[in-house]
């Protein structure tokens, strides 16, 4: 194991965050550099480099070369799978740093990323593995005289671009998963985020990938992650993010007529039914929309409440929320961290503003807080909306909850399939008849009953509408990262 501190010397928590390409640290072409911010207090805790076009095209060679000349397109998926399974090790082995990391970087709360974050991106890597092991194809009868078969093959170099909400898992699902299929991989993590990629990297090559299996840009996503979409020896584009972005990721895919896997944003809905135990489904939704701060592509952002107990939900939330404890990310007690940067609370706060002047009732919240000078918002409740509101309709990404009544399953339904945006939805009932009847018709790639948030490697995610396409993890992840080859060889004399 190579320590960490020649990635980060003494000094400043992370300082001098570096380049990984081809199976080097190395410093950007520029020598520029981004200041690290920890969003719990506004301070600078370190730097990464500034990567520019001629970095990125330096990360695509090195790709290219490991996966046209070196050794692990041609290993087996056995050989794959077992480098997969030594980085989910050494992921738990490296927990605490990693959670430390981001923890400092997102400003997610320490106790949070121990429990939750290195788990998942362990078994992701785990599940992966035994992915690696199960690519196959099927043989065909033809209607003449040959033997014909499929092959199951890598596409080659892919890019991954990756947000600041859930660095490390999100990095995790598009990684893992294309390594398990033989492809190298250039991986551009948001610029606000990317002090978990960089130990990340150091771990997997710990482990035996080879020299630029995996590189690693940091920087802008206005340079490092343009010049990387626009590139022309990229084969196929993974991007988690705004929705916004994902049409300009789309375009420059098409471009270069390279296939893409789009996980964007999300609105979900939260219906709960006049049959519910109202202590928990208001606890359900709590946690549905407060997760992470509200900063999280699948939070139940609008909930949607039977006319009958829509006042006594309010009540319920007006009471509970201000239990919730928003603080120091790094204290046991905390609920909610800061948001991770000024510009995302500041987008918070123009929503929150907007709710108001459209008539919405803020029933608890609605401002922000500067413990320590960080970048907090309190959980805000806001009612009586219109459902064609600005507010209802767009993704806020914060932890913001509007809550409107309906008086039928139908309009309920109307209702929540009403935005452009279908990545998850949810409902709460005592009816099983209901539960999957609503389910079935429910606009999203991802259906929550009685609960919320709970996912698994196993389990493929992705949208519909606006919220994207294609699958991420699951056995359907490998439709994502590979391609079919056809064989045919002849059985005449």
């Amino acid at each position: 194991m190579t320590e960490t501190s020649t990635i980060f010397p003494a000094g400043r928590l992370f300082a001098g965050g570096r380049l990984f390409i081809g199976g080097q640290w190395r410093d950007s072409a520029s020598g520029r550099s981004l200041e690290v911010i920890d969003p719990s207090t506004g301070s600078a805790i370190g730097s990464i480099a500034d990567a520019d076009a001629s970095d990125v095209s330096d990360a695509v060679a090195a790709a290219r070369h490991a996966f046209d000349d070196g050794p692990w397109r041609g290993w087996t998926g056995r050989d794959r799978s077992e480098v997969l399974v030594k980085i989910a090790e050494l992921v738990r082995e490296h927990g605490d740093e990693l959670a430390e990391r981001e923890s400092r970087d997102v400003g997610k709360p320490l106790a949070a990323c121990r429990r939750g974050d290195i788990n998942s991106v362990a078994n992701q890597f785990a599940y992966c593995a035994s992915l690696a092991q199960s690519l196959h194809g099927s043989t065909r009868e033809l209607q003449t005289a040959a033997f014909a078969h499929t092959r199951r093959e890598p596409y080659g170099v892919v890019g991954a671009i990756t947000p600041f909400n859930f660095p490390l898992v999100l990095s995790g699902t598009k990684i893992a998963p294309a390594l398990a299929a033989g492809n190298v991989i250039v991986h551009k993590p948001a610029e606000e985020a990317s002090l978990s990629a960089l130990l990340m990297a150091q771990l997997m090559a710990d482990a035996g990938l080879p020299d630029g299996v995996y590189n690693l840009v940091t920087g802008l996503g206005s340079v490092a992650g343009n010049a990387l979409i626009t590139h022309p020896g990229i084969d196929k584009l993974t991007f988690t993010g705004s929705s916004r972005t994902g049409k300009r990721v789309a375009a420059a895919a098409a471009e270069n007529l390279i296939p893409v896997t789009m996980e964007l944003g999300g609105n979900a809905s939260n219906i709960i039914f006049d049959d519910v135990d109202i202590d928990r489904a208001v606890g359900t939704a709590i946690s549905g929309f407060v997760f992470n701060s509200g900063q999280y592509c699948m939070a139940g952002t609008r909930l949607l409440v039977a006319r009958s107990i829509y006042e006594r939900v309010l009540a319920e939330l007006a009471e509970r929320i201000p239990h919730l404890v928003v603080g120091d990310p790094r204290d046991p007690a905390t609920d909610l961290g800061p948001m991770a940067a000024e510009r995302h609370r500041a987008n918070v706060e123009r929503y929150v503003q907007l709710a108001r002047e459209d008539g919405g009732r803020v029933v608890v919240g609605g401002e922000a807080r500067n413990d320590g000078g960080g970048f907090y918002y309190l959980p805000t409740v806001i009612a009586d909306l219109r459902n064609d509101s600005r507010v209802v309709q767009e993704e806020i990404f914060g932890p913001v909850l509007t809550v409107q009544p309906f008086d039928t399953e139908a309009e309920a339904i109307s209702m929540a399939n009403s935005t452009v945006y279908g990545l998850a939805s949810g409902l709460q009932t005592r009816d099983l008849v209901r539960a999957h009847r609503v389910a079935a018709k429910l606009d999203a790639g991802m259906v929550w009953i009685n609960t919320w948030s709970k996912n698994d490697a196993s389990l493929p995610f992705g949208g519909v509408k606006q919220s994207g396409y294609g699958r991420e993890s699951g056995p359907e992840v490998l439709e994502s990262y590979t391609r079919i080859k056809s064989v045919v060889m002849s059985l005449e004399d």
